[in-house]
């Protein structure tokens, strides 16, 4: 369904293959992503993006971020999907109980876009997410994404500082 004050207009013909890398953060960075559950809410979100026409080739992460491979379809754009994932996700997580205190998403996300001859690596490193984060901070790999593929930030936005934490 259409927003209001937008026109949806069906384009036969239209075709893409577009691979998004999609990181982002429980707020704070807080360690809300039990291991106990964390395959079951990775599964979820395979279901929700795959049911809005999107194909999902990897989920992965730790206790504090998320990781997702997805091919996009040209239907929905890419931050109305991460909405969407977020808010379902959030309610989810409540509604099974997983967490004791207030869980939340921090907002905003990064969205890094990949060729075909590279989905096969960007799986792989999705998925070895446990190990990778024995040497790097999800801090440190997200600005090594900015600054690979160029993209101007400022140190102050990327994060919500813990001392902003709402009690």
């Amino acid at each position: 369904m259409p927003r209001r004050g937008f026109l949806l207009i069906k384009m036969a013909n239209t075709y893409n293959q577009l691979y998004i890398h999609l990181v982002f953060a429980v707020k704070y960075r807080d360690a809300s992503l039990d291991k106990t559950w964390r395959q079951e809410l990775f599964q979820y979100m395979t279901g929700l993006i795959e049911t809005r026409g999107h194909k999902v080739y990897a989920v992965g992460g730790i206790y504090d971020h998320v990781h997702i491979l997805v091919s996009l379809s040209p239907k929905q754009a890419i931050s109305d999907l991460v909405m969407e994932v977020k808010r379902a996700t959030t309610l989810w997580i409540k509604q099974n109980h997983f967490v004791r205190c207030r869980f939340a998403w921090q907002e905003g996300f990064g969205a890094f876009s990949y060729g075909k001859s590279q989905v096969d690596s960007v799986v792989k490193y999705i998925l070895n997410q446990e190990a990778h984060h024995l040497k790097h901070t999800f801090r440190d790999e997200y600005t090594s994404f900015l600054q690979l593929f160029g993209i101007e930030y400022d140190e102050r936005y990327i994060f919500q500082p813990l001392a902003d934490k709402e009690i």
